[in-house]
């Protein structure tokens, strides 16, 4: 039995203990486990400088991107024309969650995904408005809203599985991904579905996003190092990298996952979701949202904050974020409290898709017992009064850990994951 279980299948409240039996990734860093697990470890930094498009006219030139994505692999290449670069990350790194969990074997109306992302078919609708521009409406592509609009990623993963229940998208901007996953574990608990697939994805790269995101003054500017531009919690930090990637889980009902004998890294055990209700882009200033946030995760995981291993943060390298955040752990967890990291000091920050890949980097830091160091951290900011892991890896032991998600419009989601027994 696993911390503050009921029973062998029920958690300490009755509620089906919520096993995950695959993991998929589509990330900067890698597109599978091994490659994934590995460069964290590593703490290689992703930024380079943008191959998608020409960015030599903008203000931050660099991003961190997925290579080698094999879109054959999961889709024909017709059907691969009429996908956004969102939806097809987040389909490969769907069909990959899948595989990876093996012969399921569920019941199609009780099986469900939640999909999430914080913009869509952001790359579509550039593209295509600069059809409409050149060649006039009537060369505007009739896939456009399909591809377009932020449901499709659900949409598509459910098609292809046939499943038929519950497919859903959260939008919650940068917390999106971990709110699906929350989500999905909220059907399983409640009895909604056996199997969810649940996650995020998100492919903002293009040159507005990039020229928006620099004049709001989010972004690093260090063009001539971008692979020493994201610093989550360094005293030097001067924004965040933007990113792009996709994560999914495959949530199964633990009574289901045990009866096939799938293998599982861990559980979701407790999940808390709030808002700041403050502004439209800034966190509260004394981290209300995010102390109540993780407190409310904690509490529906029936844990005490001494029971964390370590804490994954949202950490993007902003300077605001990062003190308040830091501030809000402290609080929640005392100082210096558990080892914290962020991995956006590696893969950037995913939007929609960091709650999700952050997720299953939590997952397998608590399950193998090492946390990897938050990237590019050479001094921490004298306000950041907790135990930032950096310089190599922490071996902290088996233990359930946190992992924050905190999005523009003041979304906070906060998951607590637990290694299996």
């Amino acid at each position: 039995m696993t911390v503050g279980a009921h029973s062998p299948t029920t958690d300490w409240a009755g509620r089906p203990r919520v096993a995950v039996t695959g993991v998929g990734m589509k990330t900067p860093v890698g597109n599978d486990v091994e490659s994934f697990w590995k460069g964290l470890l590593a703490a290689r930094s992703a930024a380079a400088p943008i191959e998608a498009f020409d960015a030599s006219p903008l203000g931050v030139r660099f991003a961190c991107e997925v290579r080698d994505l094999e879109p054959e692999v999961y889709v024909e290449p017709k059907e691969a024309r009429r996908l956004d670069r969102t939806a097809l990350l987040g389909l490969a790194a769907g069909l990959d969650a899948i595989a990876d969990a093996g012969e399921i074997g569920a019941e199609p109306a009780r099986s469900a995904v939640v999909a999430g992302t914080g913009i869509g078919g952001l790359q579509t609708f550039v593209d295509q408005q600069q059809v409409y521009l050149e060649k006039g409406p009537e060369r505007v592509s009739p896939f456009l809203v399909p591809m377009l609009m932020p449901n499709a990623t659900a949409a598509h993963l459910s098609m292809r599985l046939g499943w038929t229940g519950p497919s859903l998208c959260v939008t919650t901007a940068c917390a999106a991904g971990a709110n699906s996953i929350g989500e999905g574990a909220r059907l399983v608990r409640d009895g909604i579905a056996d199997v969810v697939l649940a996650g995020g994805t998100e492919a903002p790269l293009t040159p507005v996003t990039m020229a928006a995101f620099w004049r709001m003054g989010a972004l690093s500017t260090r063009n001539d190092e971008p692979e020493r531009a994201s610093r989550p919690f360094d005293v030097d930090r001067d924004g965040f990298v933007m990113g792009e990637g996709a994560g999914f889980v495959t949530l199964e009902r633990w009574d289901h996952a045990t009866a096939r004998g799938a293998r599982i890294y861990g559980e979701v055990v407790g999940y808390g979701a709030n808002c700041d209700a403050h502004h439209i882009t800034a966190p509260d200033p004394q981290g209300a949202g995010a102390v109540a946030c993780m407190r409310l995760a904690l509490k529906d995981a029936n844990l005490d904050p001494d029971a964390i291993g370590h804490v994954n943060a949202h950490g993007t390298s902003t300077p605001m974020n990062d003190a308040i955040e830091a501030a809000a752990i402290r609080e929640v967890f005392g100082s210096p409290g558990p080892p914290v990291t962020s991995i956006k000091g590696v893969t950037g920050h995913l939007v929609g898709g960091a709650g999700a890949v952050e997720t299953i980097a939590a997952l397998l830091a608590a399950r193998c017992g090492e946390v990897p160091p938050t990237g590019n951290h050479d001094t921490t900011d004298p306000e950041v009064t907790i135990d930032v892991v950096a310089g190599g890896v922490r071996e902290i032991g088996v233990a359930p850990a946190v992992t924050n998600s905190f999005g523009f419009g003041g979304h906070n989601a906060t998951l607590v994951v637990a290694p299996a027994p």
